[in-house]
Order: structure tokens, then sequence, then C-alpha cells
């Protein structure tokens, strides 16, 4: 029986990309999305043209009821997890901390941190040997920016990702003899939807000159990564954060 996958955040750039390459190597997908049904539902069907098979499952991640929902619904659908990936994430249009509101911040911190905090939680209820699972594996999706600060641009962000860096190395030591590994890809400026829309297309442009490779990455490139970190060629990769950021 083929592997069944998890993404958050999977209707439109990493997320996205993801799904399709998971689908590629073999993975039932799940691409869960919370406003924009339409895309999900565009890639459930570029999967399911290969050959795949895919759902969409509507859930806002920083929700904790509806999270469960999910993954009542993913259980009905599925009947298993062997993979989650926790891609979503929000960012809010660039300002210096003296300009930031709690609201702003408490949004943040919900949807990136909170959120895969309890999609981990459901994860691991399904997919541990303590649990009578089969074990399996939790990729995070953090961010350079966790490293570099992100002053005057976007400190809460880069927090929200710093607390992810934490939690991927805590967890990974918390069920690593349960048969869980829990490891995390570290993103560089990527040509997502999401940058662009805090900082527009130019914003990548004009930083490129602080990456060592002169250019900003790809959804696809940072996919890559997550399925390796998924796959038996990264068996002993735990706790591990992988840093794909074109030397930045």
């Amino acid at each position: 029986m083929a592997k069944v996958i998890l993404i958050t955040g999977g209707s439109r750039g990493i997320g996205a990309a993801t799904a399709n390459l998971a689908a590629q190597n073999g993975y039932r997908v799940a691409v869960n999305y919370v406003a924009h049904k339409h895309r999900a539902e565009e890639v459930v069907d570029q999967v399911r043209s290969a050959g795949g098979d895919a759902i969409a499952l509507r859930a806002d991640v920083s929700d904790e009821q509806q999270v469960m929902e999910m993954f009542n619904q993913l259980d009905e659908h599925f009947g298993t997890i062997d993979a989650l990936v926790n891609n979503a994430g929000v960012l809010a249009p660039l300002s210096p901390v003296v300009n930031i509101d709690s609201q702003r911040i408490r949004r943040i911190f919900d949807v990136n941190v909170v959120g895969s905090f309890i999609c981990a939680r459901e994860a691991i209820r399904r997919m541990s040997t303590d649990h009578n699972g089969q074990g399996g594996s939790i990729i995070n999706l953090t961010s350079g920016a966790a490293r570099l600060g992100a002053a005057n641009d976007y400190v809460d962000y880069a927090a929200s990702k710093a607390a992810i860096d934490t939690f991927t190395i805590g967890l990974a030591k918390e069920v690593a003899t349960q048969g869980i590994r829990v490891n995390a890809v570290r993103a560089g400026f990527i040509k997502t939807e999401m940058h662009q829309s805090v900082g527009g297309s130019e914003r990548i442009e004009s930083l490129k000159h602080t990456i060592a490779m002169q250019r900003a990455g790809l959804p696809e490139e940072i996919a890559e990564a997550i399925l390796w970190l998924l796959s038996d060629s990264s068996s002993y990769c735990t706790g591990t954060i992988l840093d794909v950021t074109g030397g930045r």
C-alpha cells in the first residue's frame, strides 16, 4: 500500500510543489488549505491526472478543532498517515518592531508555531509505535530568517521560525524511539506568492547580492529537499535542519 502524506498549506508554492513531487514518488497525498480551495483542487487534479491519489482538506491549522477534524477526515479517506509536512505559514507586511501590534504577532505565531505543534501532535498519535502506529516522518518548514533575524522586515516571522527550529530538535529527541523521524528544511528566499505579497517581486531581485548563488530558489528545490528527508536515503537523520538557502 502506498504511503500517505499530509501537506499543510499545500495549495500553492512550496506546498503544491511538494504535493506533486510526493505523488511522483508514490505517495497518496492530502492537500490542506484554508482559503484557496480552487488552488487546492487544482493540485489534486494534477496528482490524479498523473495517475496518483489525492484529496483536499480544509482546515485553519491555528484552530485546534479544525485540525482534529482534518485528521479525522484523513483517517476516513486513507486510514493512515506516514508523513506530515508542516508547511502552512503566514507573513505580514514588512515592518520594524516598533510598528507591530500584538494581533499581528499572535496571528503569525498561531499559524506558524501553534499550528505546527497541533498537527505534529495529531500525526504522532497515529504514527507512534507507542500508540500502535507504524512509525513515520515529520518535516517542518523553517526559514533562513530564523538565523538572520529579519531586522526591519519581519522579526516576528523570523522569531516564529526560530521557534520551529527548536521544536524540530526537541520533538525529534522525544519521538526517536517511537519510529518517528523529525527534521526541518530551512528555506531561503524562494519565488513564492507569499514572499511576493509582502515585498513584491523586486525585493528578491534587490537582495540577491546577499545570496552566495546570486538568485532566489524555486519551490521545487525545497520540495526536493523535503522528499529526501522523507526518504530512506536520510534514514539516520533526525533533528536535522537542512539549509536550502543558496548560501545566504
